[in-house]
């Protein structure tokens, strides 16, 4: 199976989103051949963390199968969160102005569930560095480094910094990454460590596969970067069966 990571729905206000909407991105997922993608909704992220999950769980619900859920959590509101029916809970360190290392997250990492963060070289808020002192901290809990930091000088640093912490994962996703560089990231923290992730519905969806796609990767070692890390993370089966992809989306 080919799983996205990385995506949302919704609108965000200074970030041009051409189509904000679920069917839209199915069509995207459907173009590219995406069996299934992770989403938190924007206004979640924003300044509704309740209501924006509550919409992502009607979302899922209306196309079972292609959406699993990232549950935001805003450590300034302590949101309630669901320990089952979810791909997991998402944070945004730098949106939430909240280090990732602060205790306020801490009802996160006592949930045992996979968490999808946020990452940025240099910021504040959510360094590689972080994830590093996180994951020492929590070793049970699987921690997704988004965007591998954000910014090309800085891919090879958050791989390096959590190259001992095999509970982090990194996210492939954002505009200024590239083939080359996904492969380099499985050479450096190898490819059981990387995971495909687009960012849609900021990003689109088919560019974000497509670097994958045409990495200069092993049979092997893409498969595992576009699905089956995931899979195996999430306890999801890694290939679709014969009679066709399925559609019980998400698991507890």
């Amino acid at each position: 199976m080919i799983l996205d990571a990385h995506g949302h729905v919704g609108s965000w206000p200074d970030f041009l989103i051409p189509d904000p909407s679920p069917e839209g991105l199915v069509a995207a997922m459907d173009a590219s051949g995406v069996d299934a993608i992770g989403i938190s909704h924007l206004l979640a992220v924003g300044p509704d963390a309740v209501r924006g999950n509550e919409l992502a769980m009607e979302i899922a619900a209306r196309f079972p199968g292609r959406f699993g859920v990232w549950q935001v959590y805003n450590p300034h509101h302590r949101t309630p969160l669901a320990s089952t029916g979810v791909w997991g809970v998402k944070i945004h360190p730098d949106v939430h102005e909240c280090r990732l290392d602060d205790p306020l997250y801490d009802p996160v990492w006592q949930l045992g569930l996979p968490v999808l963060s946020h990452g940025q070289t240099g910021s504040p808020w959510s360094d590689p560095a972080q994830f590093a002192a996180v994951a020492a901290r929590h070793p049970d809990v699987p921690l997704l480094m988004g965007h591998t930091g954000l910014w090309p000088y800085g891919f090879g640093r958050a791989a390096r910094l959590v190259a001992d912490h095999p509970n982090v994962f990194l996210d492939t996703c954002g505009s200024k990454m590239t083939g080359r560089w996904i492969a380099r990231l499985a050479e450096l923290a190898g490819p059981e460590r990387v995971v495909y992730g687009s960012d849609a519905c900021f990003l689109d969806l088919r560019t974000g596969y497509g670097r994958v796609a045409l990495a200069p990767l092993t049979p092997a070692d893409r498969a595992l970067i576009q699905g089956g890390n995931l899979a195996r993370l999430l306890r999801l089966p890694d290939r679709v069966p014969a009679e066709g992809p399925q559609r019980g989306m998400p698991p507890a």
